[in-house]
């Protein structure tokens, strides 16, 4: 592309001890900080193939590849991709250029030095060795999330690398958990590298070890792959997929074909089929969705609409939380994780807040024992982390959160209570997730500095944070509000105060559909199965089993209160709360028939294909009343809480413009 930002392959020659001759180090770098990573174009592959030759020419005693600070490369350009030009000659190029290190008789080593993803990890994975930085903050082969596979090497050479069990986790599997991301410590357990050191002297230390194993002084093991489980595992994830996407991500279902045919076939075999994949996925709808979510995430989200300038955001060196329970403790290990400041949580008496510090020192001491923690570190988080019973233990905090009972007079006597203990310019943030941030701060002596700060669960899983503006809260605290957001790592919406916000809001007119359905008749297997075609990441009662079946009824009575001519409150649905069940599944993950007995049904069932159309008008109709009423900025936005915040699936794009192809509005 004419417009492409060309990563350069900077070659240069390092003396090593111990070794006769130089060693070629090829470094990857665009010229721009780490916010623009470097990225595989036409130029980009160009200028590697020509360090490549020069390196080679030179006899050296080894090649290695790194990238500029705290970035390896994070693979083709994609914002390049579907706007011309042939993909499978793009293919073929990448895997002519990468086999070079592959198949080289110099030895070659990829120094992973930073986040390396697609293409990027696909050109180590070429290299004969592999050193990985405990810095590099992301590591993945996110293509399938996109409506891609890995079209450089990746479906072949991994499986062959790590297993084929690792390897359809890596591929498959975690770009279909929210595109999760490896640590370094996990993919080297893997076997994803053979040496693993601290970003600190990482080139150095590098050097070094590579030139240990050209002497022969240090010797790799790797386990061969055993192909006596493959067909299983293959067999297995297909049914996995069909169990929970059900045909509708082709791309998933192609990296398995990839990933099979890794098995026994020749490379140049596997090679050519990835290429002609890519070829065949790369103008699918599917990635033009993906490329859609992709953007979403990647720019929209990091740098959030409506945000006050963030020189106005106040320093938080101590954190309050009201409440001990789960949703409490996990903000607490949370605020202390990324924060580093000290965090106490309060309670009505000393067993529940013991309970809910004992939760966040238990989840600590998990971490060390996975290695995800150090012992140093780890105790450091213990000592920041306390619990009272008394609330002036929060005199001096500089933001407190409520994670209390969800009602609004119980919210209300909080606030009172401790605005008479903390500073005025202390932050209070509300973990409401439907109620009016205005209505609860309405009797305040200082209404502005009160702010909704809305997680969804689990805390640590869900990047999305919906910021909720009351009609009083100021600059002050919204860019404070903004400035926590991002210390947590969570990707914040500004969302204006109106009823249960934007993902609450659609989720619960969604789920009004279904059960409006099963009260009129439909049999529950039928309306729980009717959005399959969707491939959600959830049906809808399993939502409902996850999130509670009572917190489901306080948010559509919270709603019919607000809109009564969209949102009903169901009689079975209240019927079950009343029979403390927790949702429509047994423990086996079987629809429980003592719940269905319960149910009191009409005689006017609908179809699954009736259900899926009703669900998404109720959808259509509801976002362009979001949007007219202002309660985001953008139908971007909405979009964007539903990809991360429910897990709206890539390969759908974002909800509108789904709803734009399928001819039920226009949003676009």
């Amino acid at each position: 592309m004419s417009d492409e930002i060309v990563t350069k392959a900077l070659l240069r020659f390092v003396s090593v001890p111990g070794l006769d001759r130089p060693a070629a180090l090829i470094t990857l770098d665009n010229g721009l900080d780490h916010t623009k990573p470097n990225t595989f174009g036409a130029g980009g592959l160009a200028s590697l193939d020509a360090a490549l030759t020069e390196a080679f020419a030179a006899a050296p005693s080894f090649v290695a590849v790194t990238g500029k600070p705290f970035i390896f490369s994070v693979g083709a350009d994609v914002t390049a991709m579907g706007k011309g030009g042939d993909p499978l000659e793009a293919a073929r190029r990448g895997h002519e250029v990468f086999g070079r290190l592959r198949t080289s008789s110099v030895p070659t080593f990829a120094f992973v030095n930073g986040a390396a993803m697609g293409g990027g990890l696909e050109l180590s994975l070429h290299c004969h060795y592999r050193t990985l930085s405990t810095g590099a903050a992301a590591l993945a082969l996110p293509e399938v999330s996109l409506g891609l596979v890995p079209g450089w090497g990746g479906t072949q050479l991994l499986p062959r690398l790590i297993g084929i069990m690792g390897a359809a986790q890596v591929i498959v599997q975690n770009p279909l958990m929210q595109n999760k991301m490896l640590k370094p410590k996990d993919a080297h357990e893997l076997g994803i590298s053979d040496a693993l050191f601290e970003p600190a002297d990482f080139v150095e230390r590098s050097l070094e070890w590579a030139a240990s194993v050209v002497r022969g002084e240090t010797a790799v093991s790797r386990n061969e792959a055993d192909t006596s489980m493959w067909d299983g595992v293959i067999a297995f994830a297909r049914q996995t997929l069909d169990q929970r996407l059900h045909g509708a991500v082709p791309a998933a279902y192609r990296a398995l074909d990839l990933l099979a045919l890794a098995k026994d076939a020749p490379f140049e075999e596997g090679a050519k089929a990835e290429q002609q994949a890519i070829a065949d996925l790369i103008r699918t709808p599917e990635l033009r969705n993906g490329l859609y979510a992709f953007d979403l995430v990647q720019r929209r989200a990091k740098r959030p609409v409506g945000a006050p300038s963030s020189a106005l955001a106040r320093p938080v060196t101590k954190v309050g939380i009201v409440g001990a329970g789960l949703m409490a403790s996990q903000l607490a290990l949370l605020f202390a994780r990324r924060l580093e400041v000290p965090v106490v949580l309060t309670d009505l008496d000393q067993t529940r807040v013991d309970k809910g510090v004992a939760y966040v020192l238990a989840e600590i001491e998990k971490s060390v024992q996975k290695g995800r923690l150090s012992e140093g570190k780890a105790a450091k988080l213990r000592g920041l982390v306390s619990g009272s019973v008394d609330k002036s233990a929060f005199a001096d905090a500089d933001f407190v959160i409520e994670a209390v009972f969800e009602n609004l007079d119980v919210k209300k006597q909080v606030w009172a209570e401790l605005e008479k203990i903390v500073r005025e310019d202390c932050v209070l943030a509300t973990n409401t997730s439907s109620l009016s941030v205005t209505a609860m701060a309405a009797e305040l002596a200082h209404p502005e500095r009160v702010v909704g700060f809305h997680f969804f669960n689990p805390v640590a899983v869900l990047p999305l944070l919906e910021i909720v503006r009351g009609t009083r809260t100021d600059d002050a605290t919204l860019a404070t509000a903004f400035a926590v957001g991002k210390a947590l790592k969570k990707s914040s919406v500004l969302v204006k105060d109106a009823p249960a916000f934007v993902v609450n809001r659609l989720l619960t007119r969604f789920q009004g559909e279904v059960f409006r359905a099963i009260d009129a008749g439909t049999p529950v297997e039928v309306a729980d199965s009717a959005f399959d075609p969707l491939g959600l990441p959830m049906r809808p009662l399993a939502l409902l089993q996850l999130v509670g079946p009572a917190v489901g009824l306080h948010v559509a009575e919270t709603l019919h209160e607000a809109f009564p001519d969209r949102f009903g409150v169901s009689a079975n649905l209240a019927r079950i709360v009343a029979e403390g069940k927790t949702g429509f599944y047994d423990a086996d993950g079987a629809i429980d028939p003592d719940v269905v007995a319960l149910l009191q049904v009409g005689d006017a069932p609908l179809t699954g294909e009736e259900l899926l159309r009703n669900g998404l008008e109720a959808m259509a109709q509801e976002i362009r009343l979001m949007l007219d009423e202002g309660v985001v900025a953008e139908a971007k936005d909405i979009d964007l809480c539903l990809i991360l915040g429910a897990g709206w699936p890539f390969h759908l794009g974002g909800i509108t413009p789904y709803l734009d192809q399928k001819g039920y509005s226009t949003f676009h």
